[in-house]
């Protein structure tokens, strides 16, 4: 009995000190964690489980999709990366949900239409991010579903840099009024390769095109948009072909490989190459006076003739300089003369000048105008003025302490270009910030060193053709041999008094085994081209025309260089855009496959066969600007291949 007893008391006792050992140890081993070893990175995509309707469902009548994966998932830019066709004018609305993605119609849906959803790489797995690739819905409203698919690549046509995020889009109305009065029949996306599919085509003829849709209403009918067009008609189709697949024992063994017939679709290899019209749409944009003796104009479109002015509270005849800084009147600077002009605060004037109207016809048209200082004249002289004070109560200071020293006199600013290691085909320039009212050229003097003594050497002394505020000395230079370049004071004299002080440069022109040269033998190219030297970002060096088949390049620089070729059909020795109303295509473009590296004194003889690769394998992916995106996370070439048609609620193969 007492052992009963015994028991019974000791037993409530040793559960509790059980429970306490255990909760201390529990505590001890969360707050003594050395190191947390986790589990494996998660790199497996979601997979596709079911859907409501099902893939691939006919006469289905439901606006609301709902997609279910296999764990919980996110999207990723789903108004940019989801496209639906046919396309939807309004909205619909895409939304993550759990495990699900649920898709809402807006638009009523057509009879015996088959629909596509494409969402890209947008659905990942809400941890880790890892993206389900190429993954499309489909399903039909009518009795068969549409399985075709068409495929290619957008290129820019003035560089071919591939183009994202562009609208690719078919229209079975062959028409050419369709691109610019009907929504596409059926659209795709372009990636960041520039490539694109059309997915659940129907048998049939159609007319494909490229549009940056700006008003989103699938057509084209902004004359800023950027579109591309093909000349050819596409029929779709389809082939059996047979592939290979590996299957893996683990990640480094090889089980067996198996040989596997698919369905391919074609075309797959449709090239557009994009372009923005030029548009004469002819207004006057921007008026501004930023300062007391100049003022602007700036048109959206170059003009054969200068607008005609006439002043309403001053007199225009022989008042300006004119400067037009682009050589087409689109862009007008007016430099005041007359001091007593310049001090006007506003200056009222009637401008006539050429206009678009409604009908797209050039039309003079005449607008008043006042033209407001930012800063008005005595805000400047009074500005000045305070500044003259200062300066004198310094000075003052300095002549009571003994340290006068003589006051700076005012000069012309004057910017010299003769760098110290001059180029044999190079010249020197001088800029100013105001036009020149006159200048002495024998006040210029350049020198050649000859032993110990400096002998002038000829040189031709211009202004330049674009810009009236710049000048160029051009001299025959000798490689390796010593030059200086001095200018006396007072040479030049600027439009508002002052004048330029003096100024000496030395420099040496570099030696011939310091250049190299790379010479093009072309093959495939019209008769009226030119090349575009490249450096390593895709900017223009220099250009040659093609003559009798060979384009040459001298004195160049050590370093790295591509090349691309234009055809130029109109011979105006500039690359030009398309147009669609007359069906012309942008001047062609081709890049030289390979950048160019050399050394100093080093020669290269290439042969070019410009149609010799694709347009979309030619330009060096070092010259491109739109790389590809990078994989999120993602398998090898294996997983991904095998997950292909497991994840797609239709099965596409390109």
């Amino acid at each position: 009995m007492l052992d009963y007893k015994h028991h019974n008391t000791m037993k409530p006792f040793v559960r509790r000190l059980l429970g306490a050992v255990i909760s201390a140890a529990v505590l001890y081993s969360c707050a003594s964690v050395g190191r947390l070893e986790g589990g494996s990175i998660d790199e497996e995509p979601p997979r596709f489980v079911t859907s409501s309707p099902l893939p691939g469902a006919l006469h289905n009548k439901k606006s609301k999709i709902s997609i279910e994966f296999d764990e919980f998932i996110k999207l990723e830019k789903a108004n940019e990366k989801v496209v639906i066709s046919p396309p939807q004018v309004q909205q619909p609305e895409i939304k993550a949900n759990g495990k699900r993605v649920v898709v809402n119609l807006q638009d009523t849906l057509k009879a015996n239409t088959t629909y596509t959803i494409d969402f890209a790489d947008a659905i990942q797995d809400n941890n880790e991010g890892n993206p389900m690739e190429s993954f499309t819905y489909t399903f039909s409203t009518g009795a068969e579903l549409d399985s075709m698919a068409i495929a290619g690549t957008l290129l820019d046509a003035s560089n071919l840099e591939p183009v994202k995020g562009v609208l690719v889009g078919l229209h079975a109305n062959l028409a050419d009024s369709a691109f610019t009065t009907l929504p596409f029949d059926r659209v795709g996306r372009t990636d960041s390769r520039g490539r694109f599919s059309i997915r659940g085509v129907a048998p049939g003829k159609y007319r494909i095109y490229a549009l940056m849709d700006a008003d989103q209403n699938f057509k084209f009918s902004q004359p800023t948009e950027t579109i591309a067009f093909n000349d050819s008609i596409i029929i779709p189709s389809m082939e059996e072909r047979t592939r290979q697949d590996t299957l893996w024992r683990d990640s480094l063994t090889i089980d067996t490989i198996v040989e596997r017939r698919y369905t391919h679709f074609l075309p797959d290899d449709v090239l557009l190459r994009s372009f923005k019209e030029k548009t004469f749409s002819q207004r006057l944009m921007k008026t501004e006076r930023l300062t007391p003796e100049k003022f602007s104009f700036y048109f959206t479109a170059p003009a054969d003739s200068l607008p005609l002015m006439k002043g309403l509270n001053f007199d225009e005849k022989d008042a300006f300089v004119i400067e037009q800084t682009t050589g087409r009147n689109d862009t007008i600077h007016y430099w005041i003369k007359d001091s007593l002009l310049y001090q006007q605060d506003t200056l009222r004037m009637s401008l006539t000048y050429l206009y678009t109207d409604t009908l797209n016809q050039l039309v003079p048209r005449t607008d008043t105008l006042r033209m407001v200082s930012k800063v008005s004249w005595k805000k400047l002289q009074d500005k000045k003025q305070e500044e003259k004070e200062k300066a004198e109560k310094e000075k003052k200071k300095r002549r009571k302490k003994g340290e006068e020293e003589p006051e700076p006199t005012p000069f012309l600013a004057m910017d010299v270009y003769a760098p110290s290691a001059m180029d044999v085909y190079d010249y020197i320039t001088l800029s100013f910030t105001e036009p020149i009212a006159s200048f002495s050229d024998t006040a210029l003097h350049v020198r050649q060193k000859v032993d110990t003594l400096w002998q002038d050497v000829p040189f031709d002394f211009m202004r330049d053709s674009l810009d009236l505020k710049r000048y160029n000395l051009y001299a025959d230079w000798k490689p390796g041999e010593s030059y200086a370049f001095e200018v006396d004071s007072t040479a030049f004299h600027g439009l508002y008094g002052l004048f330029t002080d003096k100024v000496k440069k030395e420099f040496t022109v570099k030696k011939l085994e310091e250049y190299g040269q790379i010479f093009f033998n072309i093959t495939g190219a019209d008769s009226l081209a030119f090349v575009e030297l490249l450096d390593a970002q895709d900017k223009v060096v220099r250009t040659v025309p093609v003559v009798e088949g060979k384009a040459d390049f001298y004195y160049l620089n050590p370093g790295k260089y591509g090349a691309r070729l234009i055809n130029d059909t109109n011979g105006n020795g500039v690359w030009d855009t398309g147009d669609y109303a007359t069906k012309r295509q942008p001047e062609m473009v081709y890049y030289y496959p390979q950048v160019l590296e050399f050394k100093a004194n080093f020669d290269l003889i290439q042969d070019w066969n410009v149609k010799e690769k694709p347009l979309d394998k030619q330009k060096p992916d070092e010259l491109k600007k739109q790389k590809p995106d990078e994989d999120k996370k993602k398998k090898n070439s294996r997983n991904n291949r095998n997950n292909s048609n497991r994840n797609s609620g239709r099965g596409y193969s390109y």
